[in-house]
């Protein structure tokens, strides 16, 4: 078997050690606030970050460029490796192009290697239980062609659900009206909401407050895990600088599932910049994205 390393980008939200325990390869977005301009080497602490949010801070972001993918993944290529990348969903980012792009440049240069570009169509760490599955194929032996594959037939059971705190955020994003925000916001209306199959977020409800929207995260597990309930036995859930409120969410979907393996890990930078702090989702498998 041609050995191999998965790569992605840090939209997976995925711990840093995770990406260094497993030998993952991760290419990163950057983001401006306050007229600072933050990479990789200088991004905020996840509570400065969201603070400086709460407090009224407009961030924007940045998508990879080939530039940056390339220099990503050409050094594996020079090591003599194959690359899986697992890119953040095309439906929200241009990141995906941008890796293609440096992955199509790069097969020409080693046409002795081989470079899998997937669209995950998810994001934050529903991107990260779909890189976890793929880690664990490649750990018990699978070469890259038969972990793509398992990827490409799966990533739509990647269930995504989530809600916000602050509508106001969305409506920056473009994702909800003004009339929604300002209105949601004064009857205390958290929505819910998920990604699609196109990788898009898409509102599947709405609740008037904080703790009934997170019951309806647990709730609505129980209807879109479907044939998987029996089987699963791993979430991810990620949060915007509310670490309380996800382990709440996880103590309640332990008193339903036999749950062994659990992640949680804030909402990067990039992503919260959008979804704002408050933001609380959770992942797994399930026969309904």
């Amino acid at each position: 078997m041609r050995n191999y390393v998965i790569t992605t980008d840090n939209n997976s939200d995925l711990p840093e050690s995770y990406y260094s325990e497993y030998g993952i390869g991760c290419t990163y977005l950057s983001y401006s606030m306050n007229g600072v301009n933050y990479t990789h080497e200088n991004f905020l602490q996840v509570h400065e970050f969201y603070e400086s949010m709460r407090n009224g801070a407009l961030p924007t972001t940045a998508q990879v460029n080939p530039e940056d993918a390339r220099n990503m993944l050409e050094p594996y290529l020079k090591e003599g490796l194959d690359i899986l990348h697992i890119a953040f969903s095309s439906g929200l980012s241009g990141t995906y192009n941008s890796t293609k792009i440096a992955a199509d440049e790069l097969a020409e240069k080693y046409p002795d290697r081989k470079i899998i570009v997937i669209d995950s169509l998810a994001a934050s760490l529903g991107q990260g239980l779909l890189i976890h599955y793929a880690q664990k194929k490649k750990e018990a032996g699978e070469d890259m062609e038969s972990v793509a594959a398992w990827v490409e037939e799966h990533k739509n059971n990647i269930v995504h659900l989530f809600t916000v705190d602050d509508l106001n955020h969305l409506y920056r994003g473009g994702r909800v009206s003004k009339t929604t925000a300002f209105v949601g916001s004064m009857l205390n209306i958290k929505p819910v909401m998920h990604v699609n199959e196109e990788g898009k977020l898409i509102a599947i409800g709405k609740i008037r407050g904080r703790k009934k929207s997170i019951l309806e995260l647990a709730r609505l597990m129980d209807e879109k895990i479907g044939s998987y309930k029996e089987s699963c036995d791993t979430i991810f859930i990620s949060h915007g600088d509310c670490e309380d409120d996800a382990r709440f969410l996880e103590a309640k979907i332990k008193e339903k599932y036999n749950i062994n393996t659990v992640i949680i890990n804030p909402v990067g930078a990039t992503i919260g910049a959008h979804s704002g702090p408050g933001t609380l989702a959770l992942f797994f498998l399930g026969d309904m994205k």
